[in-house]
């Protein structure tokens, strides 16, 4: 029996293992994907918006769209959307776009973290998992009408409280993850929504033009 719980107990930690490096990636994954996604501060966006709609003044698309197509982060690429199909009309132009942010950004985003709540929520459990072994292992002890071995039980009940200890240390820090990466995600949403606000009115002021 004591050799079956050894095993088990070095399955709960290579499961423990696993886990903490798997919300490890998906956490750095998310932040460096917002962090490519976004400018800087809005100033930085401000002065990309400006030399924007001074070449969309000049009706100049093929300028507009190569300044756009130079920079991989997601206001151009929903501006050089927005400037490629802007024959489809104001309305759907700004439905299109906003299909396309939730599409091409947020839906990896959410995707990645939704495996670093999974992690959250299953790490204290697999501690848990590990706790009851622990313990169970502990009065397997007690219960074998022979002369009880105070090293593998104590033994036992160290491993029951590590693994709880290891659930609550992979979860905690990366719930204050989530908060930190949920903070620039709504920062991001806020500065790419004002920015294609801006670029939606001179689009639409281009339009009516003709």
């Amino acid at each position: 029996m004591q050799v079956l719980f050894l095993y088990l107990g070095y399955f709960v930690y290579v499961v423990l293992a696993l886990l903490a490096l798997w919300g490890a990636y998906n956490v750095i994954m998310v932040w460096r994907r917002v962090s490519q996604t976004r400018f800087a501060d809005e100033h930085e966006q401000d002065e990309f918006l400006t030399e924007l709609e001074q070449t969309l003044e000049l009706r100049n698309f093929n300028a507009a769209t190569e300044l756009c197509d130079g920079d991989r982060r997601a206001m151009p690429q929903l501006a050089m959307y927005a400037i490629t199909n802007r024959e489809l009309g104001y309305e759907k132009i700004r439905r299109r776009v906003a299909e396309r942010f939730q599409h091409d950004v947020m839906s990896d985003i959410e995707h990645r973290l939704s495996w670093v709540t999974t992690v959250i929520k299953s790490a204290p459990m697999i501690g848990l998992l590990g706790t009851v072994m622990g313990m169970m292992g502990a009065f397997s002890n007690l219960s074998s009408g022979e002369k009880v071995d105070t090293i593998q039980m104590a033994s036992d009940i160290q491993f029951a409280l590590i693994t709880t200890a290891c659930g609550l240390a992979i979860a905690v820090p990366l719930v204050l993850c989530i908060a930190s990466i949920n903070i620039r995600l709504a920062k991001m949403e806020d500065l790419i929504g004002s920015g294609l606000g801006r670029l939606f009115e001179s689009l639409k002021s281009i339009l009516q033009r003709g």
